[in-house]
């Protein structure tokens, strides 16, 4: 990594500000620090010790963790690690609030330029990710439409994407209602398709980063240990209060919140619909798929990094600290 030396063991240090610096002093280009991963993967913790190491802040991707209140189903940073270490784009909106993933790209992408710490981005959603590091262009959205889409069954969505683009399985999650409701927006605000839209050459691909930003990303999966690991934090989140948070914010959750994994399971035992033995199984079986689809879609992405994996986070530390001087 140009610029930087090891000071002492373990770190990495300025060679003249005594402190991580977010830009090259060669090129003046943004360097970026991600750990990314599926859900219950252990980045955060990684992140954590990055950024006690190089005097970092933290600049969550995470699509859910931007709610207030929202605390313990999505596995916020505590009081106590956010007074350790700063956090960003945690904490945007009230529950009850729409909050796309355009919007976060407008919190996001020019403050995460100006950063005078090193920016260490952390958390599961690709997306979101890319929303902040690269110039991805979000077609627009109308209330009114989405409104009108919600209305409907999630079988009565689907449908209508599959008679209007047969082949829209190819590009979006027809099991996430979110997805389909989502293109059949900008379908009918557009007149694309899913297909032709991935079709388009306009469309900014994977591979095509900003040139402002030198990205050095960090891959974490726990592979055959995952479903293990989201149970037992699963049972944890129990543990700590989560049907309660959910029972107290239940009057407040918006769509999107009320869809967040985790909460909508404890929602149908808040209101009666299931058991919590049912709401428990269903909720861990969401968050298996749901790290599934996110353990796909930053597999596609070229620029991240997959280390061994390892269960301790110091060593997993480590190991990107290695990386990260031999650059």
């Amino acid at each position: 990594m140009r610029g930087f030396r090891s000071s002492r063991r373990g770190a990495l240090r300025n060679d003249h500000l005594g402190r991580s610096a977010p830009f090259d002093g060669c090129t003046r280009l943004l360097r970026v620090i991600a750990i990314l991963g599926p859900t219950a993967s252990g980045k955060s913790a990684v992140a954590m010790r990055l950024a006690e190491t190089l005097d970092g802040h933290i600049w969550s991707v995470d699509s859910m963790q931007v709610y207030r209140h929202m605390d313990i189903g999505t596995a916020k940073p505590t009081t106590t690690e956010r007074e350790r270490i700063t956090h960003h784009l945690i904490d945007l909106v009230e529950p009850e609030d729409r909050y796309s993933v355009a919007d976060f790209q407008r919190s996001g992408a020019a403050a995460l330029r100006q950063a005078a710490s090193q920016p260490i981005i952390c958390g599961g959603s690709g997306l979101h990710f890319r929303a902040l590091i690269d110039p991805l262009d979000f077609p627009p959205t109308s209330p009114a439409v989405r409104e009108e889409l919600e209305a409907l069954s999630s079988v009565e969505v689907t449908r209508r994407l599959l008679d209007l683009d047969s082949t829209a399985d190819q590009h979006v999650d027809l099991a996430n209602p979110r997805r389909v409701i989502r293109a059949l927006e900008i379908a009918t605000l557009t007149g694309a398709t899913p297909s032709e839209r991935a079709a388009d050459p306009r469309t900014v691909a994977v591979r095509e980063f900003r040139s402002d930003v030198e990205v050095h990303a960090f891959g974490i999966d726990p592979g055959k240990h995952l479903s293990e690991r989201i149970t037992r934090r699963f049972d944890a989140m129990l543990s700590a209060g989560l049907v309660d948070e959910v029972r107290r914010l239940a009057p407040r959750l918006g769509v999107t919140a009320a869809r967040a994994v985790g909460y909508r399971e404890m929602l149908a035992v808040v209101n009666g619909d299931h058991s919590m033995a049912e709401g428990r199984k269903a909720a861990i079986q969401a968050t298996v798929h749901l790290a599934k689809r996110q353990r796909t879609y930053f597999r596609k992405d070229p620029r991240i990094r997959w280390l061994p994996w390892h269960d301790d986070p110091n060593v997993l530390t480590e190991r990107v600290l290695e990386m990260l001087r031999t650059e």
